[in-house]
């Protein structure tokens, strides 16, 4: 498929921005399954409010909790203004920034694309860069490493969205390569390399391939909150349109996306737990599940939207004492903690863990043919 030309993404771009910001792009029947998450609480945890210990170090970055402002865009004036106060924020108050996708930057006419030039306002931030699979696969990985120095990433997302493309208007159809690209760059990049879904999640078979292919970093981004599906379905016509309404709430929810990510071997290093995440409620449970943090999107971008820079900083401040409340009331003193806490699955998520366990057995059954 012939690259698009920059108009014509900084023109979907903004319509993205608009949807998420105030359109009914949630999913409708699937959630997140996080509700069915029940940390169970301890009347004893022999602790103060000030021992719990909220940091945690990703990419080689300390983050004062477990937050990480989740990819959203790039690519238009808008973008920029939302790029710089959010990116402002996660510098100046510890969390993680991930940019939109960088596909516009792939047209080097363009030169440095301020939109996604954050360092100048969040120079101490740990900055996820983005790209589509699809791009990473025809671009190789000197324009990558192009793209990641530009704007002075420490790590490179990579985002797997099949179900996106093949309902926007004159998307990608083409997804083969993609788990050879990323286990080149897994092997190669000077930057950690994660592989990240765009809300439709990161099912049992996907992981196993990424973990076979090398690549230690994944971003779940489950179903259950902004179905991207539904972002195309608005901007598409016709066939597309019906085929959106069908697909809207297609995917793997978070909480069993984050089961079938930790399940996986070899163990990855990072699994961030993005995907309709819109509490430190929800990144609590979802580090119990196995994740190393939360992302946390389109909450984030309605309290800028709706009050400002004030209320997006005001917002992840709630978020990060939610983390730090749950923490306390089951006895964890760090997020790592959090792992071995005790849970109670409620039936939708127990039947998704079936599946990843049932996945586990297959795969060991079909290793010791093999080596019979």
């Amino acid at each position: 498929m012939t690259e698009a030309p920059a108009t014509d993404i900084s023109k979907r771009k903004a319509d993205h921005i608009d949807l998420c910001a105030t359109g009914d792009v949630g999913f409708r029947a699937k959630t997140t399954l996080l509700a069915e998450v029940e940390l169970v609480h301890d009347a004893l945890p022999e602790m103060t409010i000030d021992e719990v210990d909220t940091s945690v170090t990703l990419f080689g970055k300390r983050l004062s909790a477990p937050i990480i402002i989740a990819a959203m865009t790039g690519g238009t004036e808008k973008a920029r203004e939302i790029n710089l106060e959010l990116a402002r924020i996660a510098d100046e108050e510890g969390y993680g920034f991930g940019l939109g996708s960088q596909r516009a930057m792939l047209d080097t006419t363009l030169g440095r694309d301020p939109t996604y030039d954050v360092r100048r306002v969040a120079p101490n931030v740990l900055l996820l860069g983005n790209i589509g699979g699809v791009q990473a696969r025809a671009s190789g990985k000197a324009a990558l490493e192009d793209l990641v120095g530009r704007v002075r990433a420490d790590a490179l997302c990579v985002h797997l969205n099949p179900a996106m493309e093949i309902v926007q208007p004159g998307g990608d159809r083409d997804f083969t390569g993609i788990v050879d690209i990323l286990a080149e760059l897994a092997d190669e990049l000077e930057v950690p390399v994660v592989a990240k879904e765009t809300g439709c999640g990161i099912g049992p078979a996907a992981a196993a391939k990424l973990a076979k292919a090398g690549v230690r970093h994944v971003d779940v981004s489950g179903a259950g909150g902004t179905s991207w599906v539904a972002v195309e379905m608005l901007r598409a016509e016709g066939d597309a349109k019906e085929l959106g309404v069908m697909l809207r709430d297609w995917g793997v929810p978070t909480a069993a996306s984050v089961l079938s990510v930790a399940a996986a071997k070899p163990r990855f290093q990072t699994i961030i737990a993005t995907g309709g995440v819109s509490s430190g409620v929800d990144i609590a449970k979802a580090i119990a599940l196995g994740a190393d943090a939360g992302g946390i999107a389109r909450p984030v971008l309605q309290a800028l939207t709706e009050r400002g820079p004030e209320g997006a900083r005001a917002f992840l401040r709630r978020v990060k004492s939610e983390i730090a409340s749950v923490m306390l009331l089951t006895g964890a003193k760090t997020p790592k903690d959090l792992r071995s806490v005790d849970r109670v699955l409620g039936e939708p998520l127990a039947r998704w863990a079936d599946v990843v366990a049932r996945s586990g057995r297959s795969k060991k059954k079909a290793k010791s043919r093999r080596n019979r």
